[in-house]
Formats: structure tokens, sequence, C-alpha cells
């Protein structure tokens, strides 16, 4: 998986990339077709943003949250796009597993 990472009135630190690859490796677990992922992390004064887009399976999962420590908030959105990713999954193997009855 390709992840690429931006900064906006930030430093990218080398913790902040290996926290991200580990929770794209959980992610990559559920979804098995993730292709690429953009990391932002944003600082306005006291406020530190995290925002996760990864491109999966045709869709784009994307979560944004914000913490007083840029770890918190990009932790919390691993999370999110992780249980959206779980949500899709099931979507879609429920529309595989009972598919709609023919009209004959």
């Amino acid at each position: 998986m390709i992840i690429e990472y931006t900064g906006r009135h930030t430093v990218v630190t080398p913790k902040l990339k290996t926290l991200t690859e580990a929770g794209m490796v959980r992610i990559d677990r559920v979804t098995n077709r993730c292709t690429s992922a953009h990391v932002i992390f944003t600082e306005d004064k006291y406020r530190k943003i995290a925002e996760v887009s990864v491109q999966c399976r045709g869709e784009k999962l994307v979560a944004t949250c914000e913490s007083t420590e840029m770890e918190t908030a990009l932790h919390d959105a691993l999370q999110k796009v992780e249980l959206q990713a779980v949500r899709s999954k099931e979507r879609y193997t429920t529309a595989r597993d009972h598919p709609k009855p023919l009209a004959v």
C-alpha cells in the first residue's frame, strides 16, 4: 500500500509514520484490497488534526479527528477508518451471501 503524508504547519515525525503504518496494517487485514492512503496532519494553535483517507475497492474511506496531541488524533482517525472498513466488508459479504431472488 502506498501511504502519502502531508504536514500542514507541522512536521511529520518518524513516530507518526510508524503509528500510521501499524494502523494501515490492521486496516489492510480487514479489506485486503486497499491501494493507497493519504494522511494529513494539521496544527492550529492548540488543536492537532489528523485526517486519514484510504482508497479501497472502488470506495474511499475518510476520517478526521481532533485532539490536543497528534498521536491521539491519529489513533482515533485510524480507529474510525478501521470501523468503516469493517462495516463496508460486512455490507459486501451480506450482499454476496444473500443475493436478491430472481423474479420469475
